[in-house]
């Protein structure tokens, strides 16, 4: 068996030598090396040794593949150096053409409006606050007047996880916490991702709310109305006319929808606007005296506003899109315009 191996490195030195180029070395190396090359055929003898050559043949097997490993690893830099030396006495390369520009990327429009809608109300004196988007039920609808079968609860149909968790149907349970851990005045807003059972050209399972909340001693609906019209004026432009218009919400007592005029046509009546020339953009309300007790607040002490909208909503107004789907589609010929 000594002098087969002894034969073996002979040859395979011979034809390393010979070779010409990387592809050939491979070629070599599978033939010698492979699982199923000459190296690995004379291993399979090594169970027929008596256990006392065993060793010496075993530890010769390992030097003669130390040693055609070495000098293909030899040959085959000598054979990339040679062809790379090849290519560049054909191959030019235009060192004055212009380099390739690496794309930069761009924040997405939901980035962008609430990024605007946080700068503005920081600039009204609020904070942001944050929490879970896996809300406890009583967060999410029992400490804002939505107790068990509720009516109210039919229009926040939500995924739930098991038992009272569930995907948060707004961020006003960020509100109820804040409120928990801090006493008034409190000031803050609650941007953040929120889940609801539709889907169709208006509407997502998964998208985005900012809330605001405001309560200290003598906040009225005055105070309210003031804030959100700076807001407006100054997201959509100084000319926005705003109005306020009935309506009820559980946590709020009294309750309104804030409407913008057309920023579309001018308020002058569209399509968008359905011929009205205003445009619902958010709902608004004085806090209920119940959710001042759920979270341990005297109703007669203090008293404070509310109010959500809808970012996707105020993205689609503000950049002009027409269908919510492009939100979420990830199409960077939609995307690059922002």
């Amino acid at each position: 068996m000594r002098e087969q191996l002894e034969k073996l490195k002979i040859e395979a030195l011979r034809v390393i030598g010979d070779a010409s180029g990387e592809d050939a070395l491979q070629n070599i190396r599978v033939r010698f090396l492979g699982r199923k090359g000459e190296m690995t055929a004379l291993m399979k003898g090594l169970g027929s040794l008596s256990p006392e050559e065993r060793p010496a043949v075993g530890q010769l097997v390992n030097t003669i593949r130390n040693e055609i490993e070495s000098k293909l690893e030899t040959a085959l830099i000598a054979a990339r150096e040679k062809d790379r030396d090849e290519r560049l006495k054909t191959e030019r390369i235009d060192v004055t053409l212009p380099g390739r520009r690496l794309q930069r990327g761009g924040k997405h429009p939901i980035t962008l409006v609430i990024e605007e809608v946080s700068e503005i109300f920081a600039g009204l004196g609020f904070s942001v606050a944050e929490g879970p988007e896996i809300e406890q039920d009583w967060y999410n609808f029992e400490a804002l007047n939505f107790p068990p079968e509720h009516p109210a609860r039919d229009m926040q149909d939500t995924f739930f996880v098991e038992n009272n968790l569930l995907l948060r149907t707004h961020t006003s349970p960020v509100q109820v916490r804040s409120m928990l851990k801090q006493k008034p005045p409190i000031r803050i807003i609650a941007p953040g991702t929120v889940y609801r059972c539709d889907s169709d050209a208006t509407h997502s399972p998964m998208f985005h709310q900012i809330e605001g909340l405001f309560v200290d001693k003598g906040v009225s609906f005055g105070d309210l109305k003031g804030t959100l019209t700076v807001f407006t004026n100054q997201l959509f432009g100084q000319k926005t006319g705003v109005r306020l218009r009935p309506s009820f919400f559980p946590f709020t007592e009294p309750s309104a929808e804030v409407d913008i005029s057309c920023v579309m046509c001018g308020a002058k009546g569209c399509r968008i606007c359905k011929n009205s020339g205003w445009l619902e953009i958010l709902g608004a309300g004085m806090v209920d005296p119940g959710v001042y007790r759920h979270v341990g607040y005297d109703p007669d002490e203090v008293s404070g506003f509310a109010f959500g909208m809808g970012v996707e909503r105020i993205a689609m107004l503000k950049y002009g899109i027409g269908d919510m789907r492009l939100l979420f589609e990830n199409d960077v010929r939609f995307l690059r315009q922002f």
